[in-house]
């Protein structure tokens, strides 16, 4: 999430180019960005559980709709997109064990 929210930042048009591509509009790019950031704030921080599960939620929901948006345009782009749900789900589930947290 780090690298594609810098990617956003650094690199707008590449990333405008891309989501127009995929059927996006363009606007939300800085947003998208924003939230991503916060989320990881919000997943690192541990101060607030649930606002975690909403960030783990939040990021869960946009790489699904970057794989369907990958194969909706059938560009073969799709592989990253479902190698990182993999990834979220992995760190999702071991910090759960690792930190024995209750939600």
């Amino acid at each position: 999430m780090v690298f594609s929210a810098s990617m956003y930042f650094l690199h707008n048009e590449m990333i405008q180019e891309a989501f127009t591509k995929l059927g996006y509009p363009t606007y939300i790019i800085y947003p998208l960005a924003g939230l991503k950031i916060l989320g990881l704030v919000a997943i690192w921080s541990r101060s607030n559980l649930r606002l975690k599960e909403w960030a783990y939620a939040g990021f869960f929901f946009d790489l699904v709709l970057a794989a369907t948006a990958h194969i909706a345009v059938n560009d073969n782009e799709q592989l990253p997109a479902i190698i990182a749900i993999v990834a979220l789900l992995i760190s999702y589930f071991s910090g759960k064990k690792y930190f024995n947290e209750q939600y």
